[in-house]
């Protein structure tokens, strides 16, 4: 595991990783802002191939855009992130797909879930992100594009666009390979 924008304050390993997300730290590009953003905290590895990646995020969200869970990566210009985003004192279960320009979709929860367990399976020419409450019962969020065949990078990502830093805790961050 290796880091892209390590943050300040941070522990553990792929098991629990535990970490302060500072300010003015976001992963964005263009739509609607005008802006790029590549400043997130993002603890991945690498693979070429077809995977299944799952991780439990537990955020202390506090403001406007607070956000944390899976990352996947080619590069700063393609990239698939998705998790908890909180906007307007809600926690939403948020997709962004970026190439070269970011989309997002956000499925509200008015119900502030403690915790957000997260699938992402990458394969052939698609990556397809499930979410839980429970760890039991999974929903398909989102169905996109992604290249095949290229090495990316796989890992917990979290940002705080704002003026306020946040803890964030990820636990038990698996990898494992999926075969056709």
């Amino acid at each position: 595991m290796q880091w892209l924008n390590p943050p300040k304050q941070w522990s553990g390993d792929a098991q629990k990783l535990s970490l302060t997300v500072e300010p003015n730290t976001d992963f964005w590009r263009i739509t609607h802002y005008d802006f790029i953003r590549d400043s997130g905290p993002f603890y991945y590895q690498e693979l070429t191939g077809d995977f299944e990646a799952t991780v439990k995020v537990t955020g202390q969200y506090r403001e406007l855009f607070h956000q944390a869970g899976l990352m996947v990566r080619i590069d700063a210009k393609n990239w698939i992130k998705t998790g908890i985003e909180y906007v307007d004192g809600v926690q939403n279960v948020s997709a962004v797909v970026t190439r070269e320009f970011s989309d997002w979709s956000v499925v509200p929860r008015h119900d502030s879930p403690a915790s957000l367990w997260l699938k992402l399976l990458r394969k052939a020419d698609y990556v397809q992100i499930e979410y839980s409450f429970d760890n039991q019962k999974f929903e398909m969020l989102r169905l996109a594009y992604f290249p095949p065949g290229v090495k990316a990078q796989i890992g917990m990502v979290a940002a705080a666009p704002g003026k306020e830093s946040f803890p964030v805790v990820f636990e038990n961050f698996v990898v494992k390979p999926v075969h056709k």
